[in-house]
């Protein structure tokens, strides 16, 4: 596992994607004297015994609530226990992991008054791969993820379960085992750990990496279907573009002619062709998947600020032992983001499924009917394009933007929340759906190029071409399906596709 130097507030996209991908983060050093001032603040604080919301207070509803300076330590362990109520599926290892790196740069920025020892806590079950079990669902996006920060702030007190490279284990059991032991929890530090966007922001940040890998991996599949339907490249003239001005369409446009650059297929039909224009999923690539991009990247610079800043409550200035309490807790701007995601990657396979339906329709693509030289005794792609319709409509309801909804909680104190979690934690399962539609799409493309020869794509596409064919051999009559299906899925997801076509440089989001 490499280590990566997590420098909190600077930390850039590319980072966090390399901690998302096993990178082992590191805290500079320069981190620790703030951690310290921040600390002992806190402690003057506490010392002089007025009543500051989260540090000797209920909270909440129950923030009138004054907690005597024995109880402080109880305080904290009780709102982590009765704050871990998360229900569902357990937080994927990765994802959860990189919740927790998250949660460290913001405490390290010494604006949350954890101590020291806790946070290198936080660090060494990083380091030893000692990761939290987390029930996904329970949280609403405001006042912090609590339930689910709860169940990894749970674990650091030596209460719930781990996974570690051993297995899973009771966290008392899986911190023996690696040297580590549990914290007990100071003034502030519960509700610190407790509070904050570091889960809505994990799952958003993962969609945002898999949605980049997504969006390139359509536009080679896009650039193959086109080539396979003997599509033009005129609509992407940069001449066109440049009038629109949209930097997204512009890169766009630019990356699909550089797929095509060189295709006999082309060249074939450059002359001669009764066809005037080509459906709009092929003509319009440039449009749709320009602005795809251009919605990706504000995603990307929202959870940019978002990843690097500091989201609990309240918040310690150590320069005059001030608590300030407000409301960085609400995770609005990861919703906003969330949803921005949603609709990009429903488009992104939205499109891909009109490019299959396109292949494999004789009236349109010229081919045989649903790609099969035996059309009737053979059904050939007919009910893959059937499962990319499915995957598209289920995305389509799943992108219903989340941020619209609201639901007052805490007995109204907490009276309008952003729905962040939910929001983000669904871009998953779409961009799965996603993925797989654009792995149906290069089966088509590539049984629809196979017709065209001895013709050749360009040499990109041909390289993606004879990856699909390693695994994949040609179509000739029917045969089971999903085997071929999950061997081209598995391409799109790993970014395989994307490394085949390696010598065309393809727009980025995460930089």
């Amino acid at each position: 596992m490499s280590e990566l130097k997590l420098k909190p507030g600077k930390t850039t996209l590319a980072d966090w994607r390399e901690i998302y991908r096993g990178a082992m983060p590191k805290l500079d050093a320069a981190c620790w004297p703030r951690i310290k001032a921040s600390a002992e603040a806190v402690a003057r604080i506490v010392a002089k015994g007025e009543p500051v919301y989260g540090i000797n207070t209920g909270f909440g509803k129950l923030a009138s609530v004054r907690i005597p300076a024995a109880d402080l330590e109880t305080l904290q362990r009780n709102i982590v226990l009765s704050h871990a109520a998360g229900v569902g599926e357990p937080m994927p290892v990765a994802v959860c992991r990189l919740m927790m790196a998250l949660k460290l740069a913001s405490l390290a920025q010494g604006a949350s008054g954890v101590r020291p020892q806790t946070i290198e806590l936080l660090e060494a079950m990083l380091a030893n791969d000692v990761i939290p079990v987390v029930p996904a669902q329970g949280s609403v996006g405001a006042s912090g993820d609590l339930a689910p920060l709860s169940h990894m702030t749970a674990v650091m007190i030596g209460v719930g379960e781990c996974s570690t490279p051993h297995g899973r284990f009771p966290a008392k059991v899986a911190f023996v085992s690696h040297g580590l032991e549990p914290v007990t929890l100071g003034a502030k530090e519960g509700l610190a750990l407790l509070n904050g966007t570091q889960f809505s922001t994990a799952y958003a940040l993962t969609a945002l990496f898999d949605a980049e890998v997504l969006y390139q991996s359509a536009l080679v599949a896009g650039a193959l279907s086109t080539d396979a339907a003997k599509g033009s490249d005129a609509p992407f003239d940069p001449r066109i573009h440049l009038l629109r001005r949209h930097p997204g369409q512009i890169e766009t446009a630019e990356a699909l002619r550089n797929l095509m650059a060189g295709s006999a297929i082309r060249e074939s039909h450059r002359v001669g062709d009764e066809r005037v224009q080509d459906p709009y999923c092929l003509r319009c690539q440039p449009q749709v998947m320009g602005a795809a991009l251009s919605v990706l990247r504000q995603a990307a610079d929202t959870l940019g600020t978002e990843a690097n800043g500091v989201t609990d409550n309240p918040l310690i200035f150590a320069e005059d032992d001030t608590a300030l309490s407000g409301g960085n807790f609400h995770a609005e701007p990861v919703a906003f983001a969330a949803d921005m995601i949603a609709l990009a990657v429903c488009e992104i396979g939205s499109l891909s499924e009109r490019r299959i339906a396109m292949l494999v329709d004789p009236a349109l693509s010229g081919m045989p009917a649903f790609l099969t030289p035996k059309p009737g005794l053979n059904s050939g792609f007919m009910i893959p394009q059937v499962t990319a319709a499915a995957l598209v409509s289920e995305n389509k309801q799943k992108a219903y933007p989340a941020s619209v909804d609201s639901i007052p909680t805490s007995a109204n104190q907490e009276d309008h929340v952003s729905m962040a979690a939910h929001g983000a934690r669904r871009l998953i399962g779409m961009i799965e759906n996603a993925t797989a539609v654009i792995g149906i799409e290069l089966l088509a493309a590539a049984q629809g190029c196979d017709f065209n020869a001895p013709l050749a794509s360009s040499a990109p596409l041909e390289a993606v071409r004879r990856l699909v064919r390693a695994e994949v051999p040609h179509l000739d009559n029917d045969r089971h399906f999903h085997p071929d299906m999950e061997k081209a899925i598995a391409m799109v997801r790993s970014g395989a596709a994307v490394k085949a076509a390696g010598a065309v440089a393809l727009p980025g989001i995460a930089s």
